[in-house]
C-alpha cells in the first residue's frame, strides 16, 4: 500500500528506507553459513535461499532432524525463517513463501500442496495478474486446469515454464552459490551500544556466522579482526590471534568476551565489523571415547589464548635459552611455545633476580641471613668484553645453615666483592 494510506491504519508508523544492499550482503553470508549442511547453495534473491539437502539426510538422521538442525542455527543467527522442503526448487520456495513448511518428498504430494496456493507466488506484473484474476482465477490450480495455449496467449509462456518447473514437469537447474575467498561482516546496532556487554551479542551472531563459512570450507581461524564504528571517532580495532586453528563459535565468543573485558569505549558503537586475517585448514577430529573431544594440547592452547584476550599478548610470554654464557643474557623472551636450541650452562637455577644483591663478607665468606658455605665447584665466565658489558665472574653454589641454596658469584673484577644472583628450589 502507499505510505499515506499505512498511516491512516497506524498513525505511529516509523517509516524506514528499505536497505537492499545490506539486505543482499545478509542473504549471502547467511549462504556461505548454510555450506554446512550441504555443498550445493543457490541464491533465490531477495529473500531466500535454496539447499540441495538429498546427500545430506543420512548425516543428520533424515529430514526432520536436518530442518530442525537449520531452524536452530538461523535462529540463533539472528534470523526468522519459514523452511519447506519439496522435489523441486521452485515448488519448495513457493510454498515457503507462502508460509507452508510442508515436508514433501514425492511429486504427487507436492502437486497437492501446490495446488492450494495462490497467484502471488507466480510473481506476475500487477497487469498480469489482475488480468488472471479478472478470469476468475485465485490459485494454482485454477490455472492448471485452464487450457495452456490461451494462459499463452493472454499473460505469456513464462507463467507456463513457471508451472512446470515448480511441479516437476521441467528440469530446474540452479546456479550455485559460490562463497568469498575471505570472510568479512558487518552488522549494525539495532541502537548506540555504551556498554562493554551490549556488543558481545552482535559479535557472538558474527561469529556463528563465521563458524559455518570455516566448516563449509574445512577451515579454521587462526586470526580475528574486530573493529567497533562509531558516530564520530575512527574505529576501534582489536585483534584475536589463536596458537591453533579453531571454528568452535562458543570458544571464540569467549575469547572476545575476554578482550570485551579491557576495553575501553571512546564513544557508543553503532555497528560492529569482524575479518579473519588468517586461516589453516582444520579437519574433522575424531575425539577420545573417554576423555571427550580435546587433547591436553588443546586444552593448554586453549587456556593460553584466553590469558591472551584478557591479559594482552605482551603479558603473556614463553621463555627460551639463548648461546650467551652470561646468566642475565642467557634467556629470551618468545612467543610461548616456541624452542630453543641453545645448549645448557651446567648446573644454574631458573629463578634469577633482576639485580645480583650485593652480599656482606665476614670472615672472608659470603654472608646473607647467615654464613654460606660454598660447593668447591666453580663455573667461571669471561665474556661480553665485546658489547660493552663485561663480565668476570666465578659462580659457586652456596648453601645456607637452614639447607636452602642459592647461586652467588665473586665479581674478579673485585676479588673481595660477592654478589647473590639466583635462588635454587
Amino acid at each position: 500500500m502507499r505510505v499515506s494510506e499505512a498511516f491512516v491504519l497506524a498513525h505511529r508508523l516509523r517509516v524506514r528506507p528499505r536497505e537492499t544492499a545490506a539486505e543482499a550482503d545478509a542473504l549471502a553470508r547467511l549462504a556461505a553459513w548454510c555450506g554446512r549442511y550441504t555443498s550445493y547453495v543457490s541464491l533465490l534473491a531477495p529473500d531466500a535461499l535454496l539447499l540441495e539437502v538429498g546427500g545430506s539426510l543420512a548425516l543428520y538422521g533424515g529430514l526432520d532432524r536436518l530442518i530442525e538442525h537449520v531452524r536452530g542455527g538461523v535462529a540463533e543467527l539472528g534470523y526468522t525463517a519459514c523452511l519447506a522442503a519439496a522435489p523441486t526448487p521452485l515448488g519448495a520456495a513457493w510454498l515457503a513463501r507462502c508460509g507452508r513448511e510442508a515436508r514433501i518428498l514425492d511429486h504427487a504430494e507436492l502437486a497437492g500442496a501446490l495446488a492450494e496456493l495462490p497467484l502471488d507466488c507466480l510473481g506476475l506484473e500487477p497487469k498480469q495478474e489482475e488480468l488472471l484474476r479478472g478470469l476468475g482465477l485465485a490459485t494454482l490450480i485454477d490455472c492448471v486446469r485452464l487450457p495452456r495455449d490461451g494462459i499463452a496467449r493472454r499473460v505469456g509462456p513464462h507463467v507456463l515454464d513457471l508451472l512446470d518447473r515448480a511441479f516437476g514437469r521441467k528440469p530446474d537447474p540452479r546456479p550455485a552459490f559460490v562463497p568469498p575467498e575471505h570472510f568479512r561482516a558487518r552488522l549494525t546496532l539495532p541502537a548506540p551500544a555504551t556498554m562493554r556487554d551490549a556488543l558481545l551479542f552482535p559479535l557472538r551472531r558474527l561469529l556463528f556466522e563465521l563458524a559455518g563459512f570455516l566448516l563449509a570450507r574445512g577451515l579454521g581461524a587462526l586470526s580475528l579482526e574486530i573493529a567497533l564504528h562509531g558516530a564520530r571517532a575512527s574505529a576501534m580495532r582489536f585483534t584475536l590471534r589463536l596458537a591453533t586453528p579453531s571454528r568452535d563459535p562458543q570458544y571464540l565468543t569467549s575469547l572476545v568476551r575476554e578482550r570485551l573485558e579491557r576495553l575501553l569505549l571512546a564513544e557508543p558503537v553503532e555497528d560492529v565489523a569482524l575479518e579473519v586475517t588468517a586461516f589453516a585448514p582444520l579437519g574433522a577430529q575424531a575425539g577420545d571415547f573417554f576423555t571427550g573431544f580435546e587433547t591436553p594440547a588443546e586444552r593448554r592452547a586453549q587456556l593460553l589464548e584466553r590469558l591472551q584476550a584478557r591479559l594482552g599478548r605482551d603479558a603473556v610470554q614463553g621463555l627460551a635459552t639463548r648461546a650467551d654464557h652470561r646468566p642475565e643474557r642467557a634467556w629470551c623472551a618468545v612467543v610461548p611455545g616456541a624452542s630453543s636450541r641453545a645448549p645448557g650452562n651446567g648446573r644454574r637455577p631458573l629463578w634469577l633476580l633482576s639485580e645480583p644483591m650485593a652480599l656482606e663478607v665476614r670472615d672472608g665468606r659470603p654472608y646473607w641471613e647467615g654464613p654460606l658455605t660454598l660447593e668447591p665447584d666453580c663455573e667461571r665466565i669471561e665474556s661480553g668484553w665485546w658489547d660493552g658489558a663485561e663480565a668476570r665472574r666465578d659462580y659457586f653454589i652456596a648453601r645456607h645453615p637452614d639447607g636452602r641454596c642459592f647461586w652467588v658469584f665473586r665479581d674478579l673484577r673485585a676479588p673481595a666483592q660477592w654478589f647473590l644472583h639466583g635462588l635454587f628450589g
